[in-house]
């Protein structure tokens, strides 16, 4: 960054550079056409010739007509040759050329008399042209060419006035080195503010290099860097941040969740090691149990492997990734079909219950085996707390599913937790159970891109209502219809 700034700056210092220098260049140029055109005449002729005119260049034009006519040996009395001098303003020149370049003097070409095909007698004279040239001598000048009219034939003459430009291009020298040492020490204050702003502005991206490198070496996870400002390395700075709390939060449940898992595996694990020591024990003693005895350890092994196949299960479940995003293996699925078949299984683990059973047709798309094990687990919550030969109501209107029944409810304190992994009421932690149900339930919901609430009755009677919404609609769309089989014409083989 304090590279491009300082290239960025000597780009901008040359250009401005430059054009100061040709500006003023220009302004002085411009500065001495307009002294050569205000420059003041006068024509002092020799002995014996005398020039007439209104103006010293008409004069001069006149005394150059008159030494014209005069006779080659008579002319070469003159040391002016074919050029007749004025005196004007202090350092500048000025000479009247009939027709040709003046071999001394102002350095003259052919194409300044152009000017003279222009000039008509009695007209004003042509617009006067300047032009950058030098003297004989080759000192530079500023060249001012303009036309005058004898008085006696009124044929026009070159009228030439020069100024030098040494000490003018001295100056600009001066500045053009002044422009480049003012260039130079400019870039270099350039460059070394460049490198500091670039260090301040980059040292957020340095507190973030560093922190990425402290959480790679150290696997600290959590760690975030100080934000100032609502720039674009501010922005860096929050996402960071939040990638950083989020990486955190979820080591932080994957901890919680292995310290879960392994205190409910723990408990029918160490149930089964006794009553395996104990069958193990009496066998070795050769002290046989009772057959009762025998039975029911045998039966109570039996349901806690049952118990931890299905904590397993969970795990497994639970172990897909918490972001609500489209499951896999989905189609358009009735949900009022499932709902019908998990009332199906609940009435075989609640025999003394009444189940009443209301489900509109909805169709949404789904995994229908992750769908249909969360409205299992929301029967079997139902099943579990409802008292003997109690009711369960279970509805389906307008993609709202409501499980609802008629045990000791909810608390308030406790409606927050309930989705949580492994929690479970003080009041029921006797029950069986792994406090995961409801947890795959909200799961699979949200992957199904719906919703799950958890709550007292609306009635204000006794009991808890879990209400899960659904987008879907009332019909599968045409393109989820199954295909209608051939019809069958008469006489046809319809086996």
């Amino acid at each position: 960054m304090a590279i491009l700034a300082s290239v960025a700056v000597a780009v901008a210092i040359a250009i401005c550079s430059t054009a100061a220098w040709f500006i003023a260049k220009s302004e002085v140029y411009q500065l001495q056409q307009e002294t050569l055109a205000g420059a003041p005449m006068s024509f002092r002729p020799p002995g014996g010739i005398t020039g007439y005119g209104s103006t010293p260049a008409e004069a001069a034009a006149d005394a150059l007509h008159q030494y014209q006519a005069l006779p080659s040996q008579t002319q070469s009395e003159f040391p002016g040759g074919v050029r007749w001098d004025m005196e004007v303003a202090s350092s500048i020149d000025s000479v009247v050329v009939p027709s040709g370049p003046d071999p001394r003097g102002i350095l003259l070409y052919q194409s300044d008399f152009d000017i003279l095909r222009e000039a008509v007698p009695g007209a004003p004279p042509p617009k006067p042209v300047y032009r950058l040239g030098s003297y004989t001598n080759g000192e530079s000048a500023m060249v001012r060419l303009t036309t005058a009219y004898q008085v006696k034939n009124a044929q026009p003459v070159l009228l030439v006035t020069a100024t030098p430009l040494t000490k003018v291009d001295h100056s600009l020298d001066q500045l053009a080195l002044i422009l480049v040492a003012v260039s130079i020490v400019g870039i270099g204050i350039a460059g070394i503010t460049g490198r500091l702003v670039a260090r301040a502005a980059l040292r957020p991206v340095h507190d973030l290099t560093d922190a990425v490198e402290h959480i790679a070496r150290t696997e600290e996870v959590g760690t975030t860097i100080p934000v100032h400002g609502n720039d674009e390395i501010a922005r860096l700075s929050e996402a960071f941040n939040s990638m950083s709390t989020a990486l955190a939060n979820s080591r932080e449940r994957q901890t919680r969740l292995i310290a879960d898992a392994g205190h409910e595996l723990r408990t029918p694990l160490t149930s089964l090691r006794t009553n395996v020591d104990l069958l193990i024990r009496s066998n070795d003693t050769g002290r046989p149990l009772p057959e009762a005895t025998r039975t029911k350890l045998l039966g109570s092994m039996k349901a806690q492997m049952q118990e931890l196949t299905g904590l397993i299960g969970d795990l497994l479940q639970l172990s897909k990734p918490d972001s609500p995003r489209p499951m896999e293996n989905t189609s358009i699925v009735a949900v009022h079909e499932i709902a019908q078949r998990a009332v199906g299984r609940a009435e075989l683990r609640g025999p003394g219950l009444t189940f009443e059973v209301a489900l509109a047709p909805w169709y949404s798309r789904a995994d229908p085996a992750a769908l249909e094990r969360a409205v299992m687990n929301l029967l079997d919550n139902a099943v579990k707390y409802s008292p003997p030969g109690g009711t369960v109501e279970v509805g389906m209107q307008h993609g709202r599913l409501t499980v609802r029944d008629h045990g000791p409810g909810i608390a308030a304190d406790e409606l927050q937790y309930v989705f949580d992994r492994f929690w479970r009421s003080p009041s029921s932690r006797q029950l069986p159970g792994s406090g995961l149900g409801l947890s795959i339930v909200a799961q699979a919901v949200r992957a199904s891109g719906g919703e799950v609430t958890l709550g007292p009755a609306q009635d204000g009677g006794p009991g808890a209502l879990a209400v899960i919404r659904l987008p879907g609609a009332p019909e599968p769309p045409p393109s989820e219809l199954p295909p209608r089989p051939p019809a069958q014409t008469p006489g046809s083989d319809a086996s």
